[in-house]
């Protein structure tokens, strides 16, 4: 499969995962359904940057990292809106993040076929 592709696929999934892990923080509750919805894009978005990532650097540790930067940044900028009562989750949103970008960006790298290999 595309790297991209599959990055898609494998953000998109993980991001529903990472949206339901919210479940876990009691104040939030109540918001579990915007919550899911914004971290399945957001594991779709870093999906696509990683998996275009993974087809320009066949590396495995460079997507790894990459992958990581990526799903931390995403989920900071989540983390930086606090929320009504002016509460930040940085540690409850960029953890999970962080560990999407990462399992995307082995996922990519490891069993994503390149575009000469996917012609074949």
């Amino acid at each position: 499969m595309n790297k991209i592709v599959l990055g898609l696929l494998v953000g998109g999934i993980l991001g529903i995962f990472d949206g339901l892990s919210a479940w876990f923080t009691p104040a939030v509750r109540a918001q579990l359904l915007g919550i899911v919805i914004g971290s399945t894009v957001k594991g779709l978005i870093a999906g696509i940057l990683i998996g275009y990532f993974a087809k320009k650097v066949n590396s495995l540790p460079l997507g790894l990292l990459f992958g990581l930067g990526i799903g931390l940044l995403l989920a900071y900028a989540v983390a930086a809106m606090p929320d009504p009562s002016g509460k930040h989750y940085y540690f409850e949103i960029m953890l999970p993040g962080g560990i999407v970008g990462m399992i995307v960006g082995y996922a990519t790298q490891r069993f994503g076929q390149s575009a000469q290999l996917a012609g074949r």
